[in-house]
C-alpha cells in the first residue's frame, strides 16, 4: 500500500517490502571531468549502491557540441578516486570494441577498483554516433550476433583458461588472459533490453543482473524471462531485475513507483541525475532511499 504524503514532503516512512538498492545515473557529459567526479563522490558519501556512466562518444542530451567522457576510461580513473561506490555504463555497446579488450579492459577497471565493477553489456543502438565517428553499424540481427559473442568470449577468458572460440563474428585462437578478476568468476554481468527474440534469451543464458526501462510490462516481462531462464537450466532467482527511477517526480509518486516495482520482482533501481540538482537527491537519500535500504 501506498501512503498518502505531500508532493513537497520526503519523510514518510515507507510500506514494507524486499531491500531496493539504489544507483545514481551521472552521465559523464556536458560538464568538466572533475564535476563528474565531484557527482560520484557525492553519491558514494549519500549511501547510493553504485555509479553509472554511458557508453557513448558524443553528448546524447542537449544541443551543440559538448564534452562527453569515453566510457571505460572514466570508470578506471572514478575507481581510484573513490572508495565504496560500484561503477558502471549503462549499457556498454558490443559495436565499439572487440571482445578480448572490452574483457582485458574490464578486469583492469575490476583490479583498479579491488572488484567493485559492474559490466554491463547491450548491442548497441545510437547509429547517428556510429556514421559520425567512422564506426561500423551492422544490421540488427548482427548487432545482436556481436553482443553473443562478446558474452561467450568475456566469460570464457576471465576463467583464465586457454580459449579457442569461432563464434558468429569473432575467433580466438588458444587465447589466455591475465590477471583473473578480482570479482569470481567475473564482474557481475548485466545484459539491457527488453526484446523476446534476442535479447530475453540472452539475459537468461548469461546475465546476472537484467535491466529494462520502467515504461515497460514488468510483471509479464519478468514472468517470461523465469521461463527462458528454466529453459536455459538456470535458477530464475539468480537473475536480479534492475529499473529506472525518476527523482524529478513529487515523492508520492516515488513512493509508489519503487513499490511497485518492489512488488514485481525488481530489486535496484537507477536514479536519473535530476534537473533540480544535489538537493532533491539530497533529500531522497536521507527520507525515501534510507527507507527501502534498511
Amino acid at each position: 500500500m501506498v501512503r498518502e504524503t505531500s508532493p513537497t514532503v520526503w519523510g514518510t516512512r515507507a510500506a514494507s517490502f524486499a531491500r531496493m538498492r539504489f544507483g545514481i545515473d551521472v552521465a559523464q557529459q556536458r560538464m568538466p571531468f572533475d564535476e563528474v567526479v565531484d557527482r560520484v563522490r557525492f553519491g558514494e558519501e549519500l549511501g547510493f549502491d553504485g555509479a553509472w556512466g554511458f557508453d557513448h562518444f558524443v553528448p546524447m542530451y542537449g544541443e551543440g557540441p559538448g564534452e562527453c567522457f569515453e566510457g571505460l576510461t572514466t570508470l578506471a580513473a572514478l575507481a581510484t578516486a573513490t572508495s565504496r561506490i560500484r561503477l558502471g555504463l549503462l549499457v556498454t555497446g558490443a559495436t565499439y570494441r572487440h571482445p578480448s579488450v572490452l574483457a582485458s579492459q574490464a578486469v583492469t577497471v575490476d583490479h583498479a577498483s579491488h572488484g567493485r565493477l559492474e559490466l554491463a553489456l547491450g548491442a548497441a543502438w545510437y547509429e547517428a554516433e556510429h556514421h559520425q565517428l567512422g564506426i561500423e553499424f551492422p544490421p540488427t540481427s548482427e548487432r545482436f550476433d556481436r553482443l553473443e559473442d562478446t558474452l561467450e568470449i568475456i566469460t570464457r577468458l576471465t576463467t583464465g583458461d586457454v580459449v579457442s572460440y569461432d563464434g558468429h563474428h569473432f575467433k580466438l585462437d588458444g587465447a589466455r588472459m591475465r590477471p583473473l578478476p578480482v570479482q569470481s568468476p567475473h564482474p557481475p554481468i548485466w545484459i539491457g533490453g527488453s526484446g523476446p527474440r534476442r535479447t530475453l534469451p540472452l539475459v537468461a543464458r548469461y546475465a546476472d543482473v537484467w535491466h529494462t526501462g520502467a515504461g515497460e510490462d514488468l510483471a509479464s516481462l519478468s514472468a517470461r524471462l523465469d521461463r527462458l531462464a528454466e529453459e536455459a537450466g538456470r535458477d530464475p532467482g539468480a537473475i536480479s531485475r534492475a529499473s529506472s527511477l525518476s527523482l524529478s517526480d513529487p515523492e508520492a509518486t516515488v513512493r509508489a513507483n519503487i513499490e511497485a516495482m518492489a512488488g514485481a520482482g525488481f530489486d535496484y533501481l537507477v536514479c536519473g541525475w535530476p534537473g533540480e540538482g544535489r538537493s532533491r537527491i539530497e533529500a531522497f537519500a536521507g527520507k525515501v532511499m534510507v527507507d527501502y535500504s534498511d
